[in-house]
């Protein structure tokens, strides 16, 4: 038992010269949002057979030291049958304010583009469903985004860049 207490003792001093990872959460608010229906009331007329085309987009941005604002962009735009005609648009910008610290750059950059995102999406799709079905329409009900996937291409572009240019 003393033997466990020194080798805990142990460990924990040796984590103690690491800095100590902490991540919180302050704020999920909507920055941006939008609905635009240009063809409405005549949309409403013709079957539905939509098209959806889904943007997304984050980008983020430091308040102050180890605060840090995360942006995600979702904008749907559907349109109906084949004459490619926009039934409807959807915007939201999903903002999130999250305190952060003790991470070195790649951690960072890997919070900060795929974490915090990941954390903001189920409030940006449920804004999403509830502007459509404001406007009249069925619920869009968003597929869930792999953004650790997104955020790997988004770093083997970055990286092809930087050698590129090298």
């Amino acid at each position: 038992m003393a033997e466990e207490n020194q080798n805990n003792s142990a460990a924990n001093g040796a984590q103690g010269n690491q800095p100590q990872v902490q991540f919180s959460l302050q704020r999920i608010y909507v920055k941006d949002l939008s609905f635009e229906s240009p063809k409405a009331p005549a949309v409403f007329q013709s079957q539905w057979n939509p098209q959806v085309n889904l943007d997304l987009n984050t980008r983020h941005n430091q308040l102050q030291d180890g605060i840090f604002e995360v942006v995600l962009s979702l904008s749907a735009t559907v349109t109906n049958g084949d004459n490619n005609e926009t039934t409807f648009i959807a915007e939201v910008q999903q903002a999130g304010i999250f305190a952060i610290s003790g991470l070195d750059e790649a951690a960072m950059r890997h919070t900060l583009g795929a974490f915090c995102p990941n954390i903001l999406f189920p409030y940006a799709r449920e804004a999403i469903d509830n502007l459509v079905l404001r406007g009249s329409f069925p619920p869009l009900m968003l597929s869930p985004v792999n953004f650790d996937a997104l955020f790997a291409q988004a770093e083997q572009r970055r990286q092809a860049e930087e050698q590129a240019n090298a």
